[in-house]
């Protein structure tokens, strides 16, 4: 009989598709194709950090039977952490900024996970989601925070599994890596794996308007959730990266609503931004160029949001003009 032990031994091995309408409708001669990571158990690419920064922990002697994970997170790492406490009988408790969407909030929720909500406020702020999640788990008897920021194991899980990967799915032809940078634990670990299998691997960075990773002195709030941050997280490895390019809010939210209604591709606004850049990385490159784009996550978190048209006009920039016209990117900045 062919099965797994456990749920969380189906995290990864998810399928790269083609995103051919995209290529066509935007002069792309380059192949271009998107590593869809929401075909994980908890519908994210955070399942493989999750499982792995548990393990680690497991293994170190920092978590134990009867302990509690207590997590900071905008929801992803929150699901994967739960998935992987409810299997191997852990308490979870998610500390969540308040920007993150009701369905992540209740997500987490039916997944057996205990929801904290704190207000908007930078990392220092004692009240922030980092500080009350650090503070939790110094509190409570047997509780573990993974860290997802600093904790080696992030970048690790997909060192050891989503680099292989692609790299096999692409049959090692791949020229373009292009991932959202937020703990950046999904494209320092891939990049370096990519990197060390050829040097000619281009590693590219998506980065939401108002996050550091692109423009550091122009921090200020936006709307598309899970990705960029307002400080440099200690598995930010920039030797890793060759390029990081910018998106805003109405570029992401527009191209999110594309990828479902051309490429049937249900994913959150984070991969929509991903997905703009990773039209930019691909135009005009050649024939035998390989572009593959990281789409982190469900559509199903952000269906009040994303797919909700009073909310994005009120939040991304969008006009109703661009709602009832297809989005295109014909040029950079466009």
């Amino acid at each position: 009989m062919d099965y797994f032990e456990n749920v969380l031994e189906a995290v990864g091995n998810t399928p790269l598709i083609r995103m051919g309408k995209i290529e066509r409708d935007e002069g792309i001669e380059a192949t271009l194709l998107a590593k869809v990571e929401y075909l994980n158990p908890a519908g994210s690419v955070k399942d493989r950090p999750a499982v792995k920064m548990l393990e680690v922990a497991e293994k170190e002697g920092l978590l134990g039977p009867g302990g509690t994970v207590v997590e900071p997170t905008s929801g992803n790492t929150g699901a994967g952490l739960a998935l992987a406490a409810a299997v191997k009988g852990y308490r979870c408790i998610c500390v969540m900024p308040e920007k993150a969407s009701k369905e992540k909030q209740d997500l987490l929720k039916a997944m057996g996970a205990e929801v904290i909500v704190t207000p908007a406020a930078p990392p220092e702020d004692p009240e922030s989601y980092y500080a009350v999640a650090e503070r939790l788990a110094d509190e409570i008897p047997g509780g573990f925070k993974p860290g997802q920021y600093e904790n080696p194991a992030n970048p690790l899980a997909h060192y050891e599994t989503t680099g292989p990967e692609v790299w096999r799915q692409t049959e090692g032809r791949i020229t373009h890596f292009v991932a959202g940078m937020g703990t950046c634990g999904t494209i320092t670990g891939t990049g370096r794996y990519l990197k060390e299998q050829s040097p000619d691997v281009r590693i590219v960075g998506v980065d939401p308007e108002g996050s550091i990773f692109s423009d550091p002195d122009n921090v200020h709030s936006y709307a598309v959730e899970g990705v960029g941050e307002d400080f440099y997280p200690e598995n930010h490895d920039p030797s890793v990266v060759d390029e990081v390019i910018q998106v805003d809010d109405r570029e992401s939210f527009l191209m999110t609503r594309r990828l479902m209604s051309e490429e049937g591709l249900f994913t959150g606004g984070s991969c929509g931004m991903a997905a703009v850049g990773a039209v930019r990385a691909a135009k005009g490159l050649p024939e035998g160029a390989v572009v593959v784009v990281l789409l982190p996550d469900t559509g199903r978190n952000y269906v009040s949001k994303a797919f909700d048209d009073d909310w994005v006009l009120a939040n991304s920039g969008a006009t109703q003009e661009d709602l009832g016209k297809p989005y295109r990117i014909f040029e950079e900045g466009s």
